[in-house]
């Protein structure tokens, strides 16, 4: 299982200049908690350099009692961004989420731009929809096993 057939394509951004209201305005906007910040490259591609979460926002301005609109995504990004290649296992984010105690882990392409993003989330509903099936499985086995053998 390849963690690039699980990602999230659609990843919300930002530059590092983005005021944090803005910030927060694409996390309501588009349902997530988090936004991704990115330079633009030469090439024009998005290359991640570090990530603003809604608890970033909540604990380094408004629980301190600062007026979150005196930063930028780059004040309270995360950096340097713990990433994944596209090409690594499900399993093999899963291990670097845990070990690094984070829910939150971009994607990347082989050249080094954003590919995507996975979330703790969605590795849960993954996981559960898999358990699920499997579960149906061992539940119709016994029918289908007594209508074998009548």
């Amino acid at each position: 299982m390849l963690i690039r057939d699980y990602c999230n394509m659609n990843v919300i951004c930002c530059d590092a200049n983005t005021g944090i209201a803005l910030v927060a305005g694409l996390m309501r906007r588009h349902h997530v908690g988090d936004v991704i910040v990115i330079e633009i490259n030469n090439d024009g591609l998005r290359i991640p350099v570090g990530i603003v979460t809604d608890r970033d926002i909540l604990v380094e301005s408004i629980a301190l009692d600062i007026d979150a609109k005196l930063f930028t995504a780059g004040d309270l990004m995360t950096a340097p961004l713990v990433s994944v290649r596209e090409d690594a296992s499900l399993t093999e984010a899963i291990n670097l989420m845990r070990n690094r105690k984070i829910r939150r882990l971009p994607v990347l392409a082989h050249a080094g731009n954003l590919f995507g993003i996975i979330t703790s989330d969605d590795i849960i509903n993954l996981l559960a929809s898999e358990l699920s099936l499997m579960a149906a499985a061992m539940v119709e086995q016994p029918g289908r096993e007594a209508s074998l053998r009548k």
